[in-house]
């Protein structure tokens, strides 16, 4: 079993407008079914976009097909097409009418394509769709002849992203389909990042139960053999711990990181330090996913960077071994004062004095960038990007925000994940209050609440979509800083729409899946 859309990678988009394309992933199939030509071959179940045949409709469908003695025996289409969120299938795909089973090797099976299991009316409080795929295929199987209609056996082949806790929520869902129909399920998962997202594999297995017998690594490539169960048969096989969820999306952020990079044709990346936590973080996970040799460093201290601004992000590269250089931005800063002077004429320094900063650093890192091939990856994070905290064309810039769907508070568990056996992040970074260091003395508090307070109002809003009053009633927060805080998220949208591509780490981050005008009336 392969996953979901396994020919063209999951998610194609508009590449599914080209006929072309979808031609070559439908020869990609054949010769995939070539190889299942021959005495003891298995047979092979796996993902592919394919040209529609009907006269009406969409032109291309999503189907699952089985393999069997060089040949593509079986064509399952995928009914159920997610159009929340990050997915837009229903843009591109056919929708099935029906669903049947099929017989590989003289056994029935029933096939499924990932949305296709998620409906149950058991195991789900509302269902999104009037007809359940899962279902329909188990009534099939009571009129089935024997020996068909022994052991049910529901393979399902699936691109779901990750986010914080989906694979309990995916063993969950499928043993409650399995254990409700009395069926060995299996689901396979795509691994990879693609854009923004990030597709964590940890396929996996589960007997009548509903309990997992087998499961498949996570974030990286996997095969995994196993005898299927038969009647009431535990099938139960020994589990490793399930990571923490700092460790998961860790773990999804370097693989999102690299993928990112290999795909778009590039090798290096180069990183602004300053000495703060947030590119400490990021340059931590440069490290891991492209290699040390493949990472550049460069301070950029200004007339408002303390001391430890350098001293920190020099020990910081020392620590993981990359290249560092500094590159003072005084002499330009000024030479700016300079040639704006009759514009800033009798006002005083304030927000375009400090925004001239970030900016300058943005260009520097961008010619290293044009100049060396490396790309830039961007530090800001989650809640900095809510309240609009960071600079358009300034610290913005760059190829993909790593860390761009994790709050303040996380960055400071990965961090403390990053030093895990040694010390990577200095301890001094870990511990000083957090500043952009634009004006003397600034701090982060100095505009936003302190994180602790800041986070889970955002957490709430963003990704709850709750209202000011059940923010405030619920986490005990005055109802007038819920609105300052709520107020800024929807002023930044404009920022947002700006920003590098975003690694998705949680239910709702920045980007394809969070869809709001940037011209609206204020809601707060």
């Amino acid at each position: 079993m392969f996953p979901e859309l396994a020919t063209s990678g999951y998610w194609p988009a508009d590449l599914l407008e080209k006929e072309t394309f979808v031609r070559r992933a439908e020869e990609s199939l054949q010769a995939i079914a070539e190889l299942t030509r021959g005495a003891g071959r298995p047979a092979v179940l796996c993902g592919s976009p394919m040209r529609c045949e009907s006269a009406s409709g969409k032109r291309v469908r999503n189907v699952a097909a089985l393999m069997e003695d060089g040949e593509i025996k079986f064509i399952q289409q995928k009914m159920l097409l997610p159009f929340y969120d990050v997915f837009d299938e229903e843009r591109y795909f056919e929708p099935a009418v029906r669903q049947s089973l099929t017989v590989v090797k003289g056994r029935a099976v029933a096939i499924s394509i990932c949305e296709d299991a998620w409906n149950d009316k058991l195991f789900w409080p509302r269902q999104m769709y009037p007809v359940d795929p899962i279902e329909e295929l188990m009534r099939q199987w009571g009129a089935l002849p024997q020996p068909l209609s022994g052991h049910k056996l529901i393979l399902n082949i699936s691109a779901s992203p990750f986010w914080h806790e989906k694979a309990e929520v995916r063993q969950r869902m499928i043993g409650a389909v399995a254990k409700r129909h009395r069926a060995t399920a299996v689901m396979v998962n795509q691994v990879g990042a693609n854009d923004s997202l990030i597709f964590d594999g940890a396929s996996f297995a589960v007997n009548p139960n509903g309990e997992v017998m087998v499961s498949a690594k996570e974030f990286e490539e996997d095969l995994v053999v196993f005898e299927s169960c038969e009647g009431d048969a535990a099938c139960l096989s020994e589990q490793k711990p399930a990571a923490s969820e700092t460790a998961r999306t860790w773990d999804a952020l370097v693989l999102g990181t690299r993928d990112y990079l290999r795909k778009c044709g590039f090798k290096k990346a180069v990183i602004g330090l300053s000495g703060g936590i947030d590119s400490a973080l990021v340059a931590a996970i440069a490290v891991e996913a492209l290699g040390k040799e493949n990472v550049q460093g460069v301070g950029m201290p200004s007339d408002f960077s303390s001391s430890g601004s350098v001293s920190d992000a020099e020990k910081l590269a020392n620590n993981l071994g990359i290249a560092f250089s500094i590159a003072p931005i005084k002499e330009i800063y000024s030479t700016f004062e300079t040639v704006l002077q009759p514009f800033f004429a009798g006002t005083q320094f304030g927000l375009a004095e400090e925004n001239l900063q970030p900016r300058i650093r943005g260009s520097l890192l961008m010619a290293i960038s044009n100049k060396t091939g490396a790309l830039v990856l961007t530090t800001g994070n989650k809640s900095e990007m809510a309240c609009g905290y960071c600079t358009l064309y300034g610290d913005m810039v760059g190829a993909l925000a790593v860390i761009g769907d994790v709050y303040k508070t996380e960055v400071y568990a990965l961090s403390r994940y990053a030093n895990r056996e040694h010390e990577v992040i200095p301890e001094a970074t870990l511990t000083k209050p957090p500043s952009a260091e634009l004006r003397p003395g600034q701090k982060d508090t100095d505009s936003l609440p302190e994180y602790e307070v800041l986070d889970p109002i955002l957490r709430a809003y963003i990704e709850e979509y709750k209202s000011v009053n059940e923010i405030s009633a619920e986490q005990h927060v005055d109802e007038k800083l819920v609105k300052q805080v709520l107020r800024l998220v929807e002023l930044s949208e404009y920022k947002r729409k700006q920003a590098a591509p975003v690694l998705k780490v949680s239910q709702k981050s920045f980007g394809m899946g969070r869809r709001f005008p940037i011209a609206a009336k204020s809601e707060v």
